[in-house]
C-alpha cells in the first residue's frame, strides 16, 4: 500500500491534557503524527483528507494481555493465527496488543515466542504486535485457575534465558508467583532484562509481594482473580495490589471476573494512571455461545468444562471502555490513560504509542457519542471500517 499523508479535519480530539473540540491532525507518510491544530486546517499538503463530522478521534486502545480471538490462539504457534487475531481485535478498538502465552510444554511455548519474532518482522493486518505477554508457567498451582497444572514449573534462570532467546527479546510482561522457590531471583532476572514483572496466579502474602517489588515486580495480573484475596489481617496480593504505589493493577471490566462496585473501587482506590485495563480475551471471543474444546461459553461467559472455573474472557477493549464508564461514572476523558498510556507504559512503548502527540504513531479511532467505532487507524492506515 502506497504511503500516504492524511489530514483528519471536523473532530473532536482527545489528547492527554485536553479535549479539542474543533480540531485536525495531520499524519505523515511514515504513519506518525506531524501535527495537531485547532479550528480550520491551514493549507497543507496532503494527499487524503478524512472529514470526521464532528466525531472523536481518541489513541488507540492498547491491550497487554490477549491470547486469542475469532477461534484462534496465539499458542498456535502460527503467523496466520496471530494476523487473525490481529485483525479480529483492530474491529474491537484494539490497536496494540502484547501476545499472551499459556502455561505449557517448554516445547509448545518456544514455538509460540519463535512466531511471534517472526510475525514482529512481517508486521500484522489490524492491531500492532508489540511483543509478548508470557503468562506462566512459574505460577503457583494453589492459584492456576484455568492454566495447565501439569505444566506449571519451578522458574530457572536457564529456562526464563530459553524464553528471551527464542521471542528475540520480544517479551514485554510476564506473569509469575514470587513466593515460590526461585521466584525472587526470577523477578530480579526479568526485570534486570528490561521486563516489566506481573505478580499473578499467585498465593503471596503481603511480605512476599512487598519482597518481590523491592527486587523489581510492578504489576499485578487480572487483579482479585487468581491471587490471594484480601483479608483485614491479610491483605495478600489483591489487598498488597491496591496499597502499594509502585504495582500497577490489570482489571478485567466485564463485570463478570470482577464485580462492577470492586471495579470502581478499584479506579478509585488506584486511580486511572495505575489500573491497566485488559481483555484477557481467549480463542473462543467473538464465537457464538457453545461447548469448544476444553472450555464452554454460555452468555459469552467462558468455563472450564467443570463448570465453576473462569477461563479468560470474550471481553473486547471498546466494550470494556463502555463498561468502566459505566461502572465508574468516569468520562471517556477521564478512563482513557488506563486504556492507552498506563499499557503503553508497563510494556515499554509509550514513546511510541499511548496519546495523540507530535512524533507518535498515528493509532487512532473515529468514534460516534456511543462508542461505536467508525474507523481503527495503526500507523495512518485504516485497518477497519464499519461497514
Amino acid at each position: 500500500m502506497k504511503k500516504q499523508v492524511t489530514l483528519f479535519k471536523n473532530a473532536r480530539i482527545f489528547l492527554l491534557e485536553r479535549v479539542i473540540d474543533q480540531g485536525w491532525m495531520l499524519v505523515n507518510e511514515r504513519g506518525k503524527i506531524e501535527e495537531i491544530g485547532e479550528g480550520d486546517p491551514v493549507t497543507l499538503d496532503h494527499d487524503i483528507s478524512v472529514d470526521v463530522q464532528g466525531k472523536s478521534i481518541i489513541p488507540g486502545l492498547i491491550d497487554v494481555h490477549i491470547h486469542g480471538g475469532n477461534g484462534y490462539s496465539f499458542m498456535d504457534g502460527s503467523y496466520e493465527s496471530l494476523a487473525e487475531i490481529s485483525a479480529f481485535h483492530a474491529k474491537h478498538g484494539t490497536t496494540s496488543f502484547l501476545a499472551t502465552t499459556s502455561t505449557a510444554s517448554k516445547e509448545n511455548i518456544i514455538k509460540a515466542l519463535n512466531c511471534a519474532a517472526e510475525s514482529y518482522e512481517k508486521g500484522m493486518p489490524g492491531a500492532d504486535l508489540v511483543g509478548v505477554h508470557l503468562e506462566g508457567p512459574f505460577i503457583n498451582v494453589k492459584r492456576s485457575g484455568a492454566q495447565e497444572k501439569s505444566d506449571i514449573r519451578l522458574p530457572s534462570i536457564e529456562e526464563i534465558d530459553e524464553y528471551l532467546q527464542a521471542s528475540n527479546h520480544l517479551i514485554k510482561l510476564v506473569t509469575l508467583a514470587p513466593e515460590v522457590e526461585n521466584g525472587y531471583e526470577a523477578v530480579k532476572h526479568f526485570n534486570d532484562q528490561g521486563v516489566t514483572v506481573s505478580i499473578g496466579h499467585s498465593d503471596a502474602n503481603f511480605n512476599e509481594v512487598l519482597e518481590a517489588v523491592q527486587v523489581g515486580a510492578a504489576h499485578t495480573t487480572h487483579h482479585f482473580n487468581g491471587m490471594s484475596p484480601l483479608h483485614h489481617r491479610e491483605p495478600g496480593v489483591a489487598g498488597a495490589g491496591m496499597a502499594l504505589n509502585e504495582l500497577t493493577t490489570e482489571i478485567i471490566a466485564d463485570g463478570i471476573h470482577v464485580h462492577p462496585e470492586v471495579v470502581k473501587l478499584l479506579f478509585d482506590v488506584k486511580g486511572v494512571w495505575n489500573t491497566c485495563a485488559i481483555t484477557d480475551a481467549v480463542f473462543c471471543a467473538g464465537l457464538p455461545d457453545g461447548e469448544y474444546e476444553r472450555v464452554y461459553v454460555t452468555k459469552g461467559q467462558v468455563y472450564l468444562s467443570d463448570g465453576s472455573t473462569l477461563a479468560g474472557s470474550t471481553l473486547t477493549m471498546i466494550q470494556s471502555l463502555k463498561n468502566v464508564t459505566s461502572f465508574t461514572g468516569y468520562s471517556l476523558f477521564e478512563v482513557l490513560p488506563s486504556y492507552t498510556m498506563v499499557p503503553a507504559r508497563q510494556a515499554k512503548i509509550d514513546h511510541l504509542k499511548g496519546s495523540l502527540e507530535k512524533g507518535k504513531d498515528a493509532d487512532l479511532l473515529i468514534v460516534d457519542d456511543e462508542l461505536s467505532i467508525q474507523s481503527t487507524y495503526v500507523k495512518g492506515i485504516e485497518v477497519y471500517r464499519q461497514s
